[in-house]
């Protein structure tokens, strides 16, 4: 069993920022096509992260062209290049799985304000 969690531990990749559950992110993300590698950058709110360890997700929503598009991406995954935090949001739960049934103004999220010293 620790042999499991010590392959896992080298895996883990902790260069990214603290997401959350509510912030509007931007997502760079290795996309392969053929012989050449480019970056795509996905963007939109964490609506859930789920798991821990190795085998943790988050859930990344937005809205293109009138369709909302969900991304459900490993929080470790060699295929994430970076992740930028455009603003935190101010959420009171844990799973935002209430985003997909509203649209336009009712679909958006509060900034987090943070205090500056």
């Amino acid at each position: 069993m620790d042999l499991v969690r010590a392959i896992e531990q080298d895996n883990l990749r902790n260069s990214f920022p603290e997401v959350g559950v509510g912030d509007y992110v931007k997502m760079h993300l290795k996309i392969k096509e053929g012989a050449r590698e480019r970056i795509q950058i996905f963007e939109g709110y964490v609506i859930a992260r789920k798991g821990g360890g190795l085998s943790e997700t988050m859930t990344v929503r937005r809205v293109s062209y009138g369709v909302g598009v969900e991304r459900i991406l490993p929080v470790h995954s060699p295929r994430i290049d970076k992740i930028e935090i455009v603003r935190k949001g101010r959420v009171r739960r844990a799973k935002l799985y209430y985003l997909r049934d509203r649209v336009g103004k009712s679909a958006k999220i509060t900034e987090k304000l943070t205090r500056h010293h």
